[in-house]
């Protein structure tokens, strides 16, 4: 009996293991029905069936072995569907087959012609790639890294196989509930010089740039060397890119969504989005027309993305003066390249204009480019073909049409040479000349200053003098030129840029401001009071003045013309310059004419400017500039103070973030901090920074879900009050209706009834994922944009933090400044555990 009974076992242990031996695999005799799986080797990836977000409707997929979520990679039957769970995928006359109904109906086919009908097998391999393959030979008949879907995982390859004439290409799914075929692709382009390019339909959207050598130049460079490595490939047998990984371990996927965005994301117990494209306005193709460059780092009294190449000047002068830059540029008139004397005018840190007009000779360096370039009177500028190949730059091309799609970069791009004639070029030398003059004179008279500044300084606290409110304190003055508003500086490349900081001086402002009249002025806080002004010149600016008898805004002050200077994002305010004498500081801003948020949203007669469209814009801008705090800027930095009073508005209704006084400034690899020093504003601050002072950039995220609440309800978190309330906060009163189910009910009246309900309870259940009371539950401002803009199930929202009807703090108080408002109570500092 003993010795049945091991047999039985020795036999289903056997049978278990060959299943479970040809789980990686799908033979004549081994299919898989809709329920079952198979998982690679080393179990990697897994291919089974799915239904993608609310559909019920089953696709064949593959997903990561270790993913939860089943993030989909590949799906088979993207445009044909199974309305039940009756499909089963197996090997029928060599073929790999998705069929249902009892496998009479054939939904799905790999379709190739094979020699025996026996012989192969479709196999899950460890790279993610389903092939189907001869069993004896070996040969691969079809494989699925042919036949992309919406995501590119490593080892995929985009671009063509001009042997078979395969196309390598991504396309976007219908929603994220119809993995379909979309209206977006991302594919290369082969006219000209090889580019990737993004599509809707057929029009071009946003493109890579071409190969530098090492990467595309579009892209931003990832450090991940020790990873990860790209490969481009352009010969007779194909023209391809890919990027691999080192490591089996490592898992990115880049995603083209519904939206027609790129997301690149890595995994670290749950995917998180690094990188996405197109991201800015000058990242849109031909955003700026023809001929033209696209710098969104112009930054000062230039409001505007847009320059013409050099020689070039506006085609339409009116819409360019309404910053409508569409129409592009033309030669200047009188302008001709054919003549002598004609030469290059050199355009730094360029994804280079689209490579569709251009001739291309790898065999030329560029000093023959330059020669051939002009001798050919319709070659209007030339660049290297790779710019970062070893070695140097090699290769030629040289442009024969419009130039489109040019933007700057600020540490990467190509240097571009613009054709011009003799008059231009010489203007563009003697100006070069004269600056690079200037600079030699300016640094002389800065380090004469400085070194006056110190001996000053020196015995100034000898004789012990009172210094710590007055200017030594933030010796800016002695060290910087005096500029008025005559501001304009004309750089070698034809832009106008403003120097670090301007320094205007007092009497400019004085002026401006009408002696700081109380008819201009427009607000006013604890560390003084903001006006209007107007410079000799017509410019309007916004002038915080900080209060002479202000003892707690010098530190402030100080680390916003530090910080703030140094930041560029169309959703950031401009700073446009400082003055600083005697006992005056003040900072001068870009003047925004629909002043801020809240000075709208708080308002019944105010709110109905802002329609949803316009309120989801402005949650989307605030977004933005917080990410590019947190992730893209020089520095990571924490705003530490968002809120509706500091969140200004153009005249578009363009949101940008202002008063930088409190901001952290962490190091690159640095995701939180402790402070004894607690500020902000009561209402915005999360729960760990209130009571403990620990700082990171979850505690922005919490301001950014109780801001986006405020748009959305059009009340205050603060001094929202309801009766029979569990909370009397706004937060705890959304979190009740969103648990009964109506949480639409305290959707802003202004609104009315035009408003897509389903986006709008979207934008909810996100700000209440913001304001989670544990900082790891919050999500980065990376995934809030990701969750923004797309339309998949979200994660459930847990209580959130402060919604009791009492917050009580022991500290200190004052009102904190803002263009626009009197503000909320904001805690200057108390002690944090």
């Amino acid at each position: 009996m003993c010795r049945v009974i091991w047999f039985l076992k020795t036999l289903l242990v056997s049978q278990l293991f060959h299943f479970s031996a040809s789980m990686n695999a799908i033979t004549p005799n081994n299919s898989i029905k809709d329920g079952e799986v198979i998982d690679s080797t080393e179990k990697i990836f897994t291919l089974g069936f799915f239904s993608p977000g609310k559909s019920t409707k089953r696709y064949v997929g593959i997903w990561y072995y270790q993913d939860p979520d089943k993030a989909i990679v590949w799906v088979a039957n993207r445009d044909d569907p199974i309305n039940d769970r009756s499909g089963v995928l197996s090997i029928n006359n060599g073929n790999l087959v998705l069929s249902e109904k009892n496998q009479t109906v054939i939904v799905w086919s790999t379709n190739v012609s094979v020699t025996s009908t026996s012989n192969t097998k479709a196999q899950l391999l460890d790279t993610g790639n389903l092939v189907l393959v001869e069993r004896d030979t070996k040969k691969t008949l079809w494989q699925g890294f042919d036949h992309l879907t919406n995501t590119l995982i490593p080892f995929m390859k985009l671009g063509l196989d001009r042997q078979r004439s395969v196309n390598w290409s991504l396309t976007s799914w219908k929603s994220p509930d119809d993995p379909g075929t979309g209206n977006y692709s991302y594919r290369f382009d082969s006219t000209g010089f090889p580019q990737l390019s993004l599509y809707r339909g057929p029009d071009k959207i946003w493109r890579t740039g071409s190969w530098t050598g090492q990467r595309l130049i579009g892209i931003p460079e990832i450090q991940w060397s020790k990873i990860s490595f790209s490969t481009f490939e352009d010969n007779e047998d194909e023209l391809s890119s890919m990027y691999g990984v080192t490591n089996s371990s490592v898992r990115i996927r880049l995603v083209l969504n519904e939206s027609g965005v790129t997301q690149r994301f890595s995994w670290d117990k749950r995917w998180i989005q690094f990188a996405s494209a197109p991201m800015e306005q000058c990242d849109y193709y031909g955003n700026c027309g023809a001929n033209s460059n696209c710098n969104p780092y112009n930054v000062g009294y230039v409001d505007f993305e847009c320059t013409c190449l050099p020689g070039y000047e506006p085609e339409n002068p009116q819409s360019w003066f309404y910053r409508d830059g569409s129409d592009g540029c033309r030669r200047k008139q009188g302008m001709s390249t054919c003549q002598k004397g004609e030469g290059f005018v050199k355009v730094a840190r360029l994804k280079v204009p689209d490579t569709n007009v251009t001739h291309v000779d790898l065999s030329l360096g560029l000093k023959e480019c330059e020669r051939k370039c002009l001798s050919n009177c319709s070659c209007l500028a030339y660049t290297s073909a790779y710019a970062e190949s070893e070695g140097g730059a090699t290769g030629c091309l040289t442009y024969h049409g419009n130039m489109m799609d040019a933007r700057t970069y600020t540490n990467t791009g190509q240097d571009f040479y613009v054709r011009v004639n003799a008059t231009e070029l010489a203007l563009y030398k003697k100006n070069g000349s004269l600056l690079a003059k200037k600079t030699i004179v300016i640094l002389s008279l800065v380090a004469l200053l400085f070194t006056i500044t110190l001996m000053f300084s020196f015995f100034r606290r000898k004789k012990k003098r009172k210094a710590k409110y007055r200017t030594s304190s933030f010796n800016l003055a002695a060290s910087s030129t005096y500029l008025d508003d005559s501001f304009d500086i004309q750089e070698q490349d034809g832009n106008t840029r403003d120097p670090d900081l301007p320094m205007f001086d007092l009497r400019t402002i004085v002026a401006a401001t009408d002696n700081f009249s109380t008819d201009n002025k427009l607000g006013e806080g604890g560390f003084g009071s903001v006006y209007k002004g107007r410079l000799h010149n017509g410019k309007e600016i916004a002038v915080k003045r900080l209060s002479k008898y202000s003892g707690q805004g010098i530190e402030e002050f100080k680390n916003e013309i530090l910080l703030i200077a140094k930041l560029q994002h169309r959703n950031l305010v401009r700073i446009l310059g400082c003055s600083i004498e005697a006992e005056e500081k003040m900072l001068i801003y870009e003047y925004l004419p629909n002043r801020s948020l809240d000075c709208i949203i708080f308002y019944e007669t105010q709110s109905s400017l802002l329609d949803w469209g316009k309120r989801l814009d402005i949650i989307w801008g605030i977004a933005r500039g917080i990410l590019y705090l947190h992730q893209d800027s020089r520095f990571r930095i924490i705003h530490r103070d968002l809120k509706a009073s500091n969140v200004l508005l153009d005249a578009t209704m363009n949101p940008k973030i202002s008063d930088f006084g409190m901001a952290r400034i962490f190091g690159g690899d640095q995701i939180e901090a402790n402070t004894n020093r607690v500020v902000g504003t009561y209402g915005y601050m999360s729960p760990e920074y209130a009571m403990q002072g620990l700082i990171s950039v979850k505690s922005d995220v919490y301001s950014f879900g109780i801001l986006m609440l405020e748009i959305i309800t059009g009340r205050k978190n603060s001094k929202f009050l309801v009766e029979d309330s569990a909370s009397s906060y706004l937060v705890g009163h959304v979190w009740n209706l969103w648990n009964e189910g109506k949480s639409i009910e305290i959707v802003d009246k202004a609104l009315g009834e035009s408003y897509p309900a389903d986006e709008v309870l979207r934008c909810i259940q996100i700000g209440l994922l913001c304001v989670q009371e544990q900082a790891i539950d919050r999500p980065t401002m990376s995934a809030v944009i990701f969750m923004l803009g797309n339309v998949n199930g979200l994660p459930s929202p847990k209580q959130p933090a402060f919604i009791g009807n009492k917050i009580s703090f022991v500290a200190g108080s004052s009102t904190s400044e803002g263009v626009g408002s009197v503000n909320e109570v904001t805690i200057s500092m108390f002690q944090g555990r």
